[in-house]
């Protein structure tokens, strides 16, 4: 039971949780402009349940790893599971965009912990022949709940009700504490050190109200003028806090690792990239539904296609590294990523099918090939000690990049359309939108030129050796 316990059923309740969050961040967006119907919400508006879990899911990263050491990894990922259901279970008999909303951050929360975690539970339980395996049974989630997620939720909301798609985490989610606290053995270190709480406090929280301060800049849940002062407060904290990280010798979210040309040009420029592709799964699902008259399930299965795209190329990826070489790669990749985002602003109502998928398709072909080369050139300089803090930092942005994403696709949607006196939305509102987005792929061009010619050709070697 030992042997079976290690090499299957750990893996396969961390992958439980892990597929639940990546469906549950991909499900929604498929059924928002039937929730924005039932709460009486301009369905831009609902961008806010989106960034909502974004924000919590990544403010709350930086500090998972020193709660599992202090309070247990399998009691720190059961709590996480837990909470995760019972935010579903919020959203689910949500009444108002504000309770979805709050709700929405719980969920993040949730998530936010169950991942890494998870990780670090294989990571101390698996013996070291054994990490390849595990790590492939954890992996699949993340490629299953992009396309798996739209489709669900689309078909959910299609044809039964869009509350369902919140429900469905409770099965899942509570057979998973069952089997955590059933198989998981408890370990906790001994001495996790202090936690920099000064530092959380004023970049994490100061990053969640920033962005979604912005959130809300012309929504219809609060007054423009409160949304305003949010973004003050959490400017100024995050301001605060980028002056404190000078002065600490080991500050939660240390800011000297952009000094390293690989790390900025894979965590600032790739952000810059984050930004667009933020957008994608936000703008797509509303725009066949609002401008091309789709049901939910028509879009979900539209919206698919980029995780489909995403699929095919992550066998490809290695072979063009190696062939080109980190650096071209990210400058002509980011390129066509953002020509493909662009496109689907020309999308107009009547476009067959077909051609849209198509385009869809490409449109997740080329992030995919962007992530690979981004993530692996993100630690080609960052020493062994260090890994961990840097994964921090890059996690932090990473998460807060995409929810910005989604926040300045919905501004500029919302913009638009009061341009055009329109009082339902377009084609013709969600065209710039995509141009916009499509142009922040572009903007992470100059950051990547920095790089020197030849940057990352030795673990492009590496690929090979290892094929």
């Amino acid at each position: 039971m030992q042997l079976v316990q290690k090499a299957f059923i750990i893996p396969f309740i961390v992958a439980c949780a892990m597929f639940i969050e990546a469906v549950d961040a991909n499900i929604v967006v498929t059924a928002l402009p039937s929730i924005a119907r039932d709460f009486g919400r301009d369905p831009v508006a609902l961008q806010i349940a989106v960034t909502s879990y974004v924000v919590g899911l990544g403010v709350f990263i930086p500090i998972c790893g020193w709660m599992a050491d202090r309070f247990g990894a399998r009691r720190i990922f059961g709590t996480a599971i837990g909470l995760f259901i019972v935010a579903s279970l919020l959203c689910a008999v949500a009444q108002s965009l504000a309770m979805l909303t709050v709700a929405r951050f719980i969920q993040g929360i949730g998530g936010a912990m169950m991942v890494p975690v998870g990780r670090i539970l294989i990571f101390r339980a698996m013996p070291r022949h054994e990490l390849v395996r595990a790590m492939n049974y954890i992996s699949l989630p993340a490629l299953l709940g992009p396309a798996f997620g739209p489709l669900l939720g689309g078909f959910l909301t299609t044809y039964l009700h869009w509350r369902l798609v919140f429900l469905i985490n409770l099965p899942i989610g509570l057979y998973g504490v069952w089997l955590t606290r059933r198989f998981i053995p408890y370990t906790r270190e001994a001495h996790p050190g202090r936690l920099d709480w000064t530092g959380f406090v004023l970049s994490a929280i100061g990053g969640a109200v920033l962005l979604l301060g912005l959130s809300l800049i012309g929504g219809a849940l609060v007054p423009t003028r409160y949304a305003l002062v949010l973004c003050a407060i959490g400017a100024t904290m995050v301001g605060s806090y980028v002056f404190y990280a000078r002065r600490v010798a080991l500050p939660l979210l240390d800011l000297r690792f952009f000094r390293i040309p690989t790390f900025q040009a894979s965590v600032l420029g790739g952000s810059l990239f984050r930004i667009g592709l933020g957008a994608w799964p936000f703008l797509l699902p509303l725009s066949m539904q609002e401008a091309h008259g789709m049901t939910a399930f028509q879009a979900g299965g539209i919206a698919c296609g980029s995780a489909v795209g995403g699929m095919f190329m992550k066998s490809l990826a290695p072979r063009a590294l190696r062939r080109f070489g980190f650096r071209t790669t990210l400058l002509y990749n980011a390129a066509f990523a953002g020509v493909a985002i662009a496109i689907c602003g020309l999308l107009f109502p009547g476009t067959p099918v077909w051609l849209i998928w198509l385009v869809v398709l490409l449109g997740g072909f080329f992030p995919a090939l962007q992530f690979t080369g981004l993530n692996t050139l993100a630690y080609a300089e960052i020493k062994s000690t260090e890994v961990g803090r840097a994964t921090s930092l890059a996690s932090v942005v990473q998460q807060l990049s995409l929810g910005l994403g989604v926040t300045i696709a919905g501004m500029v949607v919302q913009a638009t359309r009061a341009l055009h006196g329109s009082a339902t939305l377009g084609w013709e509102d969600f065209a710039p939108a995509y141009f916009v987005v499509g142009l922040f792929s572009l903007m992470s061009i100059p950051v990547t030129r920095r790089l020197a010619p030849g940057t990352g050709d030795d673990i492009a070697r590496g690929h090979r050796a290892k094929e």
